[in-house]
């Protein structure tokens, strides 16, 4: 099937910008470096970047994203501490995979969507388990198309 685009998301602008020649050397190099096509490329995804992380700062903002961890799974009740972190949070959890590192590590990447404020909040509270050595919060204002809806009133009576 293919997918027909609006005006506003093929149209592209033209801009010019000065900066300092520092600053030019640490983005040239940020190209080369990341394997960026042109600098067009590169600008276009450092300000998409920026613009999720601006957004995710504001609370009630809808945005889908994932929260990654590291821990160690051998470590006493950290898995149903996971779980039931997630299990309270539902609605905003969509998905979780777990992947088995060396030793005793395990990384988990759970896809999220909400509310900035509260994808921050599971995150906090996730990467607060005893046991979690790292993890991160990665949000982006695109949003996933809705997966669940509520029952309608004629599928309530079954």
């Amino acid at each position: 099937m293919a997918t027909t685009r609006t005006k506003s998301e093929t149209t592209a602008h033209r801009m010019t910008i000065s900066i300092p020649d520092a600053l030019h050397r640490q983005f040239e190099q940020l190209m080369t470096e990341r394997g960026f096509v042109n600098r067009s490329q590169a600008v276009a995804e450092v300000l998409t970047q920026h613009i999720a992380d601006y957004y995710s700062l504001k609370g009630n903002t809808l945005m889908a994203g994932t929260i990654t961890l590291f821990y160690d799974h051998k470590r006493s009740g950290i898995k149903q501490q996971i779980s039931d972190i997630q299990h309270e949070h539902i609605r905003e959890v969509i998905s979780s995979l777990h992947v088995l590192l060396q030793n005793t590590c395990t990384m988990e990447v759970i896809l999220v969507q909400g509310p900035a404020k509260r994808l921050r909040q599971i995150a906090n509270r996730l990467l607060a388990v005893r046991g979690v050595m790292a993890g991160r919060l990665n949000l982006t204002r695109t949003l996933m198309p809705q997966i669940q809806t509520e029952a309608d009133e004629e599928d309530t009576r079954d």
